[in-house]
């Protein structure tokens, strides 16, 4: 018997897990996965259901499964009342989230106050509003402000010419409007310890998801006041905070000194990065780190002296920092390997 029970219940995990990307063909994935028949596995389907952790919506043939609420929860808090995200975190988010694995808790932790904290000193808005989802699965966090938008006050403060380059600049990490109070740390991490991480703000918003190299940059239809900021994580994820930091530190150095920079982040639409001043930006603030890793998927060609400025110029002037290309296809290789084996002439050697 406990045989049996313990196969149902691997069947029913399999199907919470698989769900939210395979709302209609649900039945014969787990079928198949498990070698059983569509009838049977529609008896897990039933008991899901009546335990209130799958929802179905729907007639027969058209039907979808999704992830149901166990837990909805809200609260505001106006910025004009005293306000420490550590006592919000203990008060009200802490016995929301409810009994957790210590790796668990420990990544929500960090995550929630770091954005809580960003809001509260950084928004300039009136008031923050908070929202927990939480499923079998995951849990979710929302965190809004009515504030000036993330994206427009890092562009503001670093003069950029577009509130896409601040997502860039965000994508790097360390990047701060307020240096004395902040390392510029918090969004780079929470971005990759959460399964996904999203911030809408003003025209775009930046999408991470946990296990792809790249972060993304998507234009919105219609300007978003404020910032709204989404943080999903699994309930039962292995991952800890320390493996996390450890991939942005060198083997002899615990300290954040790693980035990636997703180089398609810095062309638009159709843009080549053919220019100086395109390579300018993709290495702004890069000087941080010991090691930059320019992540080329999805940028097929790039030109001369795009390549120049990066992997000769730049690379020259900061011996003492690694450049490292990944994902590059055939022609942005031979464009490097050329940049790279170009002599520095005495002039640019002393130029900075």
């Amino acid at each position: 018997m406990t045989r049996v029970r313990s196969r149902g219940e691997q069947i029913r995990r399999f199907i919470l897990e698989k769900v939210e990307k395979n709302a209609q063909n649900l039945s014969n994935l787990a079928a198949e996965e498990f070698g059983i028949t569509r009838q049977a596995v529609n008896k897990h389907l039933q008991r899901l259901m009546k335990e209130r952790s799958l929802i179905a919506k729907g007639k027969t043939r058209d039907r979808s499964y999704g992830l149901a609420s166990l837990l909805e929860w809200k609260k505001s808090y106006p910025t004009n009342e005293p306000l420490a995200e550590d006592i919000i975190w203990t008060r009200d988010v802490l016995p929301i989230l409810g009994a957790q694995p210590d790796n668990v808790s420990d990544m929500w932790h960090f995550c929630f106050t770091e954005m809580f904290n960003n809001a509260i000193d950084h928004s300039g808005g009136t008031l923050i509003s908070l929202q927990i989802i939480k499923t079998a699965i995951n849990t979710q966090i929302y965190l809004r402000d009515d504030g000036i938008g993330i994206f427009r006050k890092i562009q503001s403060a670093l003069g950029l010419i577009d509130e896409r380059h601040a997502i860039l600049e965000l994508s790097k990490g360390k990047v701060t409007t307020d240096p004395e109070r902040h390392t510029g740390q918090g969004i780079f991490f929470t971005s990759r310890l959460l399964d996904s991480f999203d911030i809408f703000s003003g025209g775009v918003y930046f999408s991470h998801v946990y296990g792809d190299p790249e972060d993304w940059i998507m234009e919105q239809a219609k300007d978003c006041s404020g910032t709204t900021i989404q943080m999903k994580l699994g309930n039962h994820t292995a991952r800890t905070t320390k493996k996390t930091f450890d991939q942005y530190s060198s083997d002899d150095d615990y300290g954040f000194n790693k980035t990636v920079v997703p180089v398609k982040l810095a062309q638009y639409g159709n843009d080549k990065l053919i220019s100086r001043s395109q390579a300018k930006r993709v290495l702004s603030r890069v000087e941080l780190f010991k090691i930059v890793v320019f992540d080329f998927n999805e940028v097929q060609t790039i030109g001369q002296a795009f390549t120049d400025e990066i992997f000769r110029v730049f690379a020259n002037r900061h011996p003492e920092i690694e450049l490292v290309a990944i994902r590059a296809s055939s022609e942005v290789k031979r464009m490097i390997a050329a940049a790279k084996s170009t002599p520095l002439q005495e002039d640019e050697a002393t130029t900075p």
